[in-house]
């Protein structure tokens, strides 16, 4: 057995009925010209008789129980996998666009995942207009983050459109960095002896995360040295409880534009992704009469694993950043996202990369304690929104001949929290993801629709009028009912 780490453990500490802990990725394809009508039925047929079930698709908890996932976290092989419950074939009503597809999704990211079984669930929808077909995967977040579920489901792609008999995804295994070290002993020795030397880190590690929370101490104190703390944003429309039910919503833009504007305003991609987001929000709220004085705050993964590292598990980081939500103003309120984010990565690089991971649970564990406790939702939140921004495979990929079109990330939400904006670049594109509550964000997909009215004004305020691009289609999914 291995034993879980801490950061992946605490996703399953968290897991309730109102917030169950997957994430999920939607894919679109376009059917290889002249396939057989029976192309996805024998697609889905040769998947489910594979015979070679890697990890970690091929493991599943030790202990399912409510007290077996909270005091002895581990995973074990499972060896009679059933994959006619975890591989599912589905059909959208027609006309099968991208509403019925989005009203979909949205129900089967509600539904939790089975604990005694292995936590992921993978459906290949067919009907979707325009000769398309999709295909959704969801992993519960304790064995897989944003960065390696990229990059797994990439490795079972193909740049080669004439490719055929190609492996699932759960046949395709993580290429492991050399160096990196064997999987953890479950036994009582070992997480003993492990116990011991995570306290010698934690004491090594304690001047830096001493000085480390000293800053942020100082920024509470001290507005103007712009480095935003957890618990500085205010409560908001988003920032309350929440419940099972989930609505997704999404918008595709060309990746070039979001370039041309960072260039114009000497930005980075991830701050005009904030700016757009935060832009979207501001409109939002002040459309739902809950805009509050001060700004609201963005929490942002920051990867952590060494780029050529293929394993899973969580290695992230966290870094708080200011969304300027109340500037009126377009240009300024770029220009405090850009400070924001500045210092924001300053205070992260200031620490010894040996202390990411202690610091990521330093600023994460109030936000696991109030969704353990019950106070999430019911008091100041650690930030108001998680925005996360993954970079994808550039080149375009095919699965048995099946070209595609575009990655969706589908994230997670908790209680405090009732929106998850997660973006994922793929073939010079960036395809935005907002997840959200049924019933605590009602018309959230007005969001989607505003973050490209954001990026339309933007460009009119910072590009040079030729340079402007005409109107592109968003490939939006926005469902409502």
């Amino acid at each position: 057995m291995k034993r879980l780490g801490t950061l992946d453990a605490s996703w399953l500490a968290v897991e309730s009925e109102d917030t169950p802990m997957h994430v999920g990725n939607l894919m679109i394809f376009t059917l290889p010209e002249d396939c057989p009508d029976t192309f996805l039925r024998d697609m889905v047929t040769r998947m489910k008789e594979t015979g070679d079930i890697a990890l970690p698709w091929g493991a599943k908890l030790a202990f399912s129980g409510l007290l077996g996932r909270l005091l002895a976290p581990a995973w074990k092989v499972d060896k009679d996998i059933d994959l006619d419950y975890h591989v599912r074939h589905s059909a959208l009503p027609k006309p099968g666009g991208e509403r019925e597809l989005g009203i979909l999704v949205s129900r089967l990211h509600s539904n939790p995942l089975d604990f005694a079984r292995p936590l992921w669930e993978c459906h290949v929808i067919e009907g979707l207009e325009n000769n398309r077909f999709a295909l959704y995967t969801k992993m519960h977040h304790s064995m897989i983050d944003g960065i390696s579920g990229v990059r797994l489901l990439q490795r079972v792609l193909s740049k080669d459109p004439g490719k055929r008999d190609m492996l699932p995804p759960w046949s395709v295994r993580p290429m492991r960095r050399r160096g990196s070290k064997a999987d953890s002993d479950a036994s009582f020795p070992a997480a003993f002896s492990q116990a011991l030397d995570a306290l010698k880190l934690q004491a090594d590690m304690a001047p830096s995360m001493w000085q480390a929370g000293n800053r942020l101490v100082h920024s509470v104190r001290h507005p103007e040295d712009n480095l935003t703390a957890p618990f500085t944003g205010p409560v908001s429309k988003i920032n309350h409880r929440v419940t099972g039910q989930r609505r997704l919503a999404t918008q595709h833009y060309q990746l070039d534009r979001l370039k041309d504007v960072a260039r114009a305003t000497g930005a980075s991609l991830n701050d005009i992704v904030l700016y757009l987001c935060g832009t979207a929000l501001r409109r939002f709220l002040l459309e739902h009469d809950d805009l509050p004085e001060t700004a609201l705050t963005a929490g942002i993964p920051v990867n952590i694993r060494p780029a050529n590292d293929e394993g899973t598990g969580t290695q992230i980081s966290f870094m708080i950043a200011s969304l300027a939500t109340d500037e009126p103003d377009a240009l300024n309120r770029l220009q405090t996202i850009k400070t924001s984010t500045r210092r924001a990565k300053e205070h992260l690089q200031k620490l010894p990369k040996s202390a990411l991971n202690q610091y990521t649970m330093l600023l994460m564990s109030p936000y696991i304690l109030q969704l353990m406790s019950g106070l999430g939702g019911r008091m100041r939140p650690v930030f108001n929104v998680t925005i996360s921004n993954v970079p994808g495979p550039g080149q375009n990929l095919y699965y048995e001949g099946a070209r595609l079109e575009a990655m969706y990330p589908v994230s997670l939400i908790a209680h405090g929290g009732a929106l998850n904006i997660t973006c994922l670049s793929y073939a010079g594109a960036i395809n935005f993801g907002f997840t959200g509550c049924r019933d605590t964000l009602p018309s959230m997909q007005n969001l989607a629709v505003y973050t490209g009215e954001a990026l339309d004004e933007l460009e009119t305020l910072v590009l040079p009028p030729g340079s402007r691009p005409a109107g592109e289609p968003s490939g939006n999914l926005e469902q409502s009912q």
